[in-house]
């Protein structure tokens, strides 16, 4: 199966107005944005976990990355309320389950096989940076070789200053609404950005991004 697997392309994606796909464990479905590979794949997807609902363990080949976007996501390791934010590295394993249910933003088999760093960050309590404009700031999550990933808030009337991304960019809107030469990216987009691009992110009502980038080159 072959969905948006094309790295060098650019790609859009209302999330919210994919159908859920049922996974081969009941009560858990999910909308997938890019995959290559078929139930083992290189993949990027929205996970929706039904109350009590659970999925058998498993090892991460390629790593695991996820954001928990509603809900409680639960496993052996602790229970992960929403904006929580976790790599399970290459070669881990875990049961997931839920209780309550959740929704999470995951990447399968995305991760270098060197970065072995587990991380757990509660992004509800993190400490936001003062952006390089005004009304700009971010959270780092993570970084490793020139992979970087972050939150970016950007208040209402929000301007960045226009950048390029030799490694790619990838994007996933929490809240609001963000602007480029694209369009309007409101609330659930998700969208890939090749290495080599370049764009001028703004905002009217302000917004809150996930963002990971130097991971496409």
């Amino acid at each position: 199966m072959k969905i948006n697997a094309d790295l060098s392309l650019p790609v859009h994606v209302d999330t919210t107005a994919l159908d859920w796909v049922p996974s081969p464990s009941p009560g858990v479905d999910r909308r997938m944005l890019d995959r290559d590979g078929d139930e083992v794949a290189r993949a990027t997807s929205v996970v929706r976990y039904a109350p009590g609902s659970e999925f058998p363990t498993h090892t991460h080949g390629g790593g695991e990355e996820f954001l928990v976007l509603d809900g409680v996501f639960s496993d052996e390791h602790g229970d992960f309320p929403a904006g929580t934010y976790v790599r399970n590295p290459v070669g881990s394993s875990h049961a997931p389950r839920t209780g309550p249910g959740c929704t999470i933003l995951v990447k399968l088999r995305q991760m270098d096989p060197a970065d072995q760093t587990q991380v757990t960050v509660d992004t509800n309590s993190g400490d936001w940076v003062e952006g390089d404009v005004p009304g700009l700031f971010r959270m780092p999550l993570h970084e490793y070789g020139t992979e970087r990933v972050w939150l970016t808030k950007m208040g209402a009337g929000c301007v960045a200053r226009p950048h390029d991304h030799p490694g790619g960019e990838e994007v996933f809107v929490l809240e609001g609404c963000v602007e480029d030469e694209a369009g309007l990216h409101p609330k659930g987009t998700w969208f890939r950005l090749p290495p080599g691009s370049f764009h001028s992110p703004r905002t009217e009502e302000g917004c809150l991004l996930w963002v990971k980038t130097g991971h496409l080159k």
